[in-house]
């Protein structure tokens, strides 16, 4: 029996070896992927598409392909993707400046001051609004946050702070950066308080009742001890809203005015990430008979790609220091 247990014991690590090596080899096989159909796109604009502003298919149907570094494309074609790359970090961050505030805000009120009666239907409510599909989310800010964007929060902002050039809005439908930032925030809201609330429920009530027993008032021993305890896990929570606000398509793409080449010159402007791009143009891409729009778009997402990947693993190493930090008191 000993010998059986032994064996059914390797079978097991086997298969969680094999589960865990599966993750990493989709991650590496999806890189690969990107980066060998982005080579074309790569000789062919080299740096400038990650520097330029124009973006332009080109003549699609044209018989005469323009021939660049070696590599064709359609007469016209330019892919410069600077302001793609800027619409897409300007509302991630938006979407986490008003998100980061609530999600903590909510995650200590369902934790540390509501009745269990009440904070848990609310906490579910949460939790339910996490899987709420993008699709419904856009349809909501088109028919309501961008009439409110467009008609009173960004003439208010003008108003307000009109002496600073990016809160300087001109008459707008409202669609555009701030509408797709606040969209997101609602969106990434679900996912970093469900996870703050756990993590503060780990707080060892040794901790807590020290506190209370040295005079500490209820948010004295929140910002003391729940806080600091649950730091590294809030990071990582904050990390995974910021990986749902980079690589979100459908609310953006409804909301966000879809506008091509040109950096936003206020907080209204009408923007383009990197993801909608991606879905907008997929279906004319497949229209080039050069395949250089196919490969444009692949050097997109393996860019959305490596900006995800450069932000989650500088956070995920402080995140480790911090608990071992943590470990070692």
């Amino acid at each position: 029996m000993p010998t059986l247990g032994r064996s059914r014991d390797r079978v097991l690590r086997r298969l969680f070896a094999a589960a865990a090596l599966s993750s990493v080899l989709a991650m590496a096989a999806i890189f690969v992927f990107l980066f060998l159909n982005s080579l074309p796109a790569i000789r062919y604009s080299g740096l400038s598409f990650l520097t330029g502003l124009n973006w332009n298919l080109g003549n699609m149907y044209s018989l005469h392909p323009a021939v660049h570094n070696g590599v064709a494309a359609p007469p016209g074609a330019v892919y410069g993707i600077l302001s793609f790359i800027a619409g897409t970090l300007l509302t991630s961050v938006i979407a986490l400046v008003i998100a980061i505030p609530v999600s903590l805000g909510t995650a200590i009120l369902l934790t540390e001051f509501l009745p269990r009666r009440l904070a848990l239907p609310l906490s579910v409510v949460v939790e339910l609004l996490a899987g709420v599909p993008s699709v419904v989310f856009g349809l909501w800010g088109l028919a309501v946050v961008v009439p409110w964007v467009g008609q009173s929060v960004g003439p208010t902002l003008s108003h307000v702070l009109g002496f600073m050039p990016f809160f300087r809005t001109t008459a707008s439908s409202g669609q555009g950066l701030l509408a797709a930032g606040l969209v997101l925030a609602i969106m990434v809201i679900p996912i970093i308080t469900a996870t703050t609330r756990d993590l503060l429920l780990t707080t060892p009530a040794s901790l807590k009742d020290g506190a209370v027993a040295l005079g500490l008032t209820s948010w004295e021993t929140i910002r003391a001890v729940s806080l600091p305890w649950s730091r590294a896990g809030i990071l990582g929570a904050v990390i995974l809203g910021l990986g749902r606000a980079l690589g979100e398509t459908m609310a953006v793409l409804m909301i966000g005015g879809n506008a091509i080449g040109g950096l936003p010159t206020n907080l209204t402007a009408p923007i383009s990430t990197m993801a909608t791009v991606i879905v907008s143009a997929l279906d004319s891409a497949f229209s080039d008979a050069t395949g250089m729009a196919i490969h444009a778009l692949a050097l997109i997402a393996l860019t959305l790609l490596a900006i995800t990947v450069a932000v989650n693993i500088p956070a995920r190493i402080l995140i480790t220091r911090q608990q071992a930090e943590r470990l070692g008191r």
